[in-house]
């Protein structure tokens, strides 16, 4: 059984930063694919952002690539998501995700276990 608990959420101006946090309980941590979803009011869940294992590969949603940057460290069974020139849009409950399988995928079904959400207000 793996816990996740998502942190860093917030209210920020468009334009401004921040740093999400998911510390993830379980030996095998550092064994998963972790992915970020997130989900706007009366739209439904979607991919973010997704890290290998190792952290040697990453892959983004169109939406945020080039200000989104996902990492992890297995040291610290933590995965992150620094987000940059934020936008009223990306406004949401953001979620941090285990998938038990090797392989990056961006399907909400994919992933196996889900943290509860932090939720990320932008004001324009």
């Amino acid at each position: 059984q793996v816990q996740l608990v998502e942190s860093g959420g917030g209210l920020v101006q468009a334009g401004g930063s921040l740093r999400l946090s998911c510390a993830a309980s379980g030996r095998t941590f550092s064994s998963y694919v972790m992915g970020w979803f997130r989900q706007a009011p009366g739209k439904e869940r979607e991919f973010v952002a997704a890290i290998s294992w190792s952290g040697g590969s990453t892959y983004y949603a169109d939406s945020v690539k080039g200000r989104f940057t996902i990492s992890r460290d297995n040291a610290k069974n933590t995965v992150y998501l620094q987000m940059n020139s934020l936008k009223p849009e990306d406004t949401a409950v953001y979620y941090c995700a285990a998938r038990t399988r090797v392989t990056i995928r961006v399907g909400i079904s994919e992933y196996d276990y889900w943290g509860q959400g932090t939720q990320v207000t932008v004001s324009s």
